[in-house]
Formats: C-alpha cells, sequence, structure tokens
C-alpha cells in the first residue's frame, strides 16, 4: 500500500455560517492523503493504473464550489465523492483549513481532519 498525498491545494470559496461568509467568501487550503495499492503502476508506468491526481484536485474545485455553511459537511461531501469515483482508494484522509476565519481577533485558521 502507498499513500498519495496532494497537499496545499487552495481555493476561494463561500462557506461558513455568517451570512457575509457565503457572499464575500475566503481562502481555503487542503490536504488530502490516499492509501492506494500502487503495485501495478510501479511497473507499468501507466496513469490508469494509479490514482490521477489532476482528476482527484478537479473533483475537489467542484466540491468546493458548491456552499455549505459546515467544514465538516464539505469535508464529509469531499470523501464520500473521492471515494465514489475512485473505487481504489482503500482509505482517505483530508484536512481543510478555513484562512482567516472571523472570529474576532487574529487566527491564521480554524481547520477540520475526517477519514473515509
Amino acid at each position: 500500500m502507498s499513500v498519495i498525498s496532494i497537499e496545499g491545494m487552495e481555493f476561494f470559496a463561500y462557506h461558513g455560517c455568517f451570512k457575509e461568509e457565503q457572499v464575500i467568501g475566503t481562502k481555503f487550503r487542503c490536504d488530502l492523503f490516499l492509501e492506494v495499492d500502487t503495485t501495478k503502476a510501479e511497473q507499468t508506468d501507466n496513469l490508469a493504473d494509479t490514482v490521477n491526481y489532476q482528476a482527484v484536485y478537479q473533483l475537489l474545485k467542484t466540491e468546493m464550489e458548491t456552499k455549505s455553511k459546515l467544514l465538516e459537511h464539505v469535508g464529509r461531501r469531499i470523501l464520500e465523492s473521492v471515494k465514489q469515483h475512485f473505487p481504489q482508494v482503500k482509505q482517505a484522509r483530508l484536512k481543510i483549513r478555513k484562512l482567516n476565519p472571523p472570529l474576532g481577533g487574529k487566527i491564521d485558521f480554524v481547520s477540520i481532519e475526517l477519514e473515509a
């Protein structure tokens, strides 16, 4: 088993409980770790024998474009979509960071990590 990691994906999106967050938006950063059997790809050097990173990125981008109030909801949608579209993924872990959250003070980010 191998772990494919796609880290530091940055998106501008409109997630949040406050009405302003869903209008103004903010930056989010995502890290995704996929447990995959890469044995065949290691031998064949063929993209079809592994997970296509670009396709995974596009899937995250699409999910991030759908507004949600909670990071928990966004994260679960992403993980379910990854597992549905890439059945070779045995396990997936996602970390989503909301940069500069409106919590009344200087905060770099809040985050959540989910697994599926």
